[in-house]
């Protein structure tokens, strides 16, 4: 499987212009089996939502159109309005419509995303060719005991707006949970600014072995390309069986 990774500045409040730039991106990067954009990708990171969250899901169908149109899958998180709640929700879009999502498990407290969203409560992994993806958001990045592998995923995608200030935990920790999970861990965050962040990517497809083998420029709009080698994956695990070992009884995790 190909999985392009859209390094992408995102200009503030304004989904249109974010489609039309994106589809720039994926059409210079043709070719790929899915498609990851970063974080809130059609309107920044909206720590309050009140009029930029979506209850129309206009962004979600440019999803579905864009997935289809490429035969390929597409997944990013979007700030969507829902029965009066505000939630930061993973949409991952497969081409024939159908449409996975997880709600951000841990909201960025340091920010005051907890006071305006709905955190989630459900772990969600979604197959796609043959991999297991498990949905990741951020600031969960820091919270190995929720992403800990129990032998149901593959790959983890995270996508984040992670600032400059602290980019090197991000690219530490990216590293830390391919190698932890024995897994792919695809990172996608923005570059650009906002009022409140400066943003520099540092996106990255790391290997089960926790080798960077995609990673756009640094601070650049960029795409990058990796197969996911799943019968590469598979004999490593065979080989070095470290999931067998793993302290699952004590996880009270919901599915």
């Amino acid at each position: 499987m190909k999985v392009s990774i859209l390094q992408h500045d995102i200009v503030w409040g304004k989904p249109a212009e974010n489609c039309r730039r994106l589809e720039k991106q994926i059409a210079a990067q043709p070719g790929a089996d899915l498609y990851v954009l970063a974080e809130m990708w059609p309107t920044g990171f909206a720590i309050e939502p009140e009029g930029l969250a979506e209850c129309d899901k206009t962004s979600l169908l440019w999803m579905k159109q864009t997935a289809r149109c490429h035969n390929a899958a597409i997944a990013g998180s979007i700030a969507v309005e829902q029965d009066g709640k505000f939630y930061n929700r993973f949409y991952f879009v497969k081409p024939d419509g159908t449409i996975a999502s997880y709600d951000k498990r841990h909201l960025f407290t340091y920010g005051g995303e907890d006071r305006h969203y709905t955190r989630g409560n459900r772990r969600v992994v979604v197959e796609w060719m043959g991999v297991r993806f498990l949905l990741a958001i951020c600031y969960d990045l820091r919270f190995p005991v929720w992403t800990r592998n129990r032998q149901d995923y593959d790959a983890i995608i995270y996508v984040a707006n992670w600032p400059t200030s602290r980019i090197e935990a991000w690219s530490t920790l990216l590293r830390a949970r391919a190698i932890e999970n024995q897994c792919y861990v695809i990172g996608v965050n923005r570059v650009g600014a906002d009022a409140n962040c400066e943003y520099c990517g540092g996106s990255a497809i790391i290997d089960p072995y926790g080798c960077t083998i995609a990673a756009p420029q640094l601070g650049a709009e960029q795409t990058a390309l990796a197969e996911i080698d799943m019968e590469r994956l598979e004999t490593f695990r065979d080989k070095f069986p470290v999931l067998e070992d793993g302290d699952w009884d004590s996880l009270n995790i919901e599915h």
